[in-house]
């Protein structure tokens, strides 16, 4: 009997050292998998409170399965002054949005243009996405948008086709966030118009430039301007200026505040070019801000995560 007594606690014995090598063994390696493995990389917050910047994209793309709500609307220009009370009486310009974000990285979006009766098709994916540790130092954005103009067929007069009504915008953001309160984005661009008068080119290259300052958790003081590039052989400036009109290739130069919150974006701005879609700004603004030919804007964005 007691020689069991004895096999028994060898055997208990031998178990317990037998589990404590084990789990020693178990704590050594998960310890070294923790050193060894890459901490999983964090982006920094958005470089922008929006996806929208006065008329522009921005490389901020809301989380998936997010509705987002834009309103956009431009009043006349101030040149009349009081007359009609600095281009509020004047005709404006409106556009009502639906963005959808399907992915994390993907949003489609639907709009309608008082302008034209021009109806829109967008979509953003963001290719690439600042970190913290600064590995990847910007935030990398594809945006196209689809027009088609919606205005009566006589405007095409008789070599009327259904794609002389559609127009493409396409860009790429790049945009950066250096900290807390200052962001800023550079997107070159590209725009094609199916059909234009004769004296125009149906292609213009543009470089943007956009920003925005932080001065209250709210508040910011924001800015952008879409630059046409002069492009030898995309304009005869010339036959433009016989009958002394305005050639169309100035700059649209927006500047103006934006109060925030975590569904709610607010923008009020002046802005040389009354077109919304980018491609009509790019392409046909006749505008220049320097000369005080603007207009008041008002931007309103509403969020619905589903």
């Amino acid at each position: 009997m007691k020689n069991i007594y004895y096999i028994f606690r060898i055997s208990v014995l031998t178990l317990l050292t037998l589990l404590m090598i084990k789990t020693t063994a178990l704590a050594q390696e998960e310890a070294t998998q923790e050193t060894t493995e890459t901490p999983k990389e964090r982006p920094v917050r958005p470089a922008f409170e929006s996806g929208l910047l006065f008329d522009a994209a921005t490389t901020v793309v809301q989380p998936s399965k997010t509705l987002e709500m834009i309103i956009q609307h431009r009043f006349g220009t101030i040149d009349n002054g009081i007359h009609d009370f600095f281009g509020i009486w004047a005709p404006s310009n409106i556009r009502l949005g639906l963005n959808y974000s399907i992915l994390d990285n993907l949003t489609i979006g639907l709009g309608a243009t008082k302008y034209n009766k021009m109806e829109d098709f967008q979509l953003k994916y963001r290719i690439m996405e600042q970190t913290r540790s600064n590995s990847i130092p910007v935030t990398v954005m594809f945006y196209e948008v689809i027009g088609v103009d919606g205005s009566a067929d006589t405007k095409w007069q008789e070599s009327y086709k259904f794609s002389n009504r559609v127009s493409y915008f396409t860009q790429l953001l790049v945009s950066r966030r250096f900290n807390d309160h200052l962001s800023l984005q550079l997107a070159p661009g590209f725009t094609h118009y199916n059909a234009v008068d004769s004296i125009y080119n149906h292609d213009r290259i543009s470089m943007s430039f956009a920003g925005r300052y932080k001065f209250t958790p709210q508040g910011s003081f924001i800015f952008s301007a879409d630059f046409p590039l002069d492009v030898k052989g995309i304009y005869d400036f010339k036959k433009v200026n016989t009958d002394n009109t305005k050639v169309f290739d100035r700059p649209n130069i927006c500047l103006g505040f934006e109060v925030s919150t975590s569904t709610h974006a607010f923008h009020i701005y002046l802005a040389s070019a009354q077109g919304i879609l980018p491609q009509e700004d790019i392409m046909w603004n006749k505008n220049d801000f320097f000369k005080g030919e603007f207009l008041i804007g008002l931007n309103v964005t509403r969020l619905w995560n589903f």
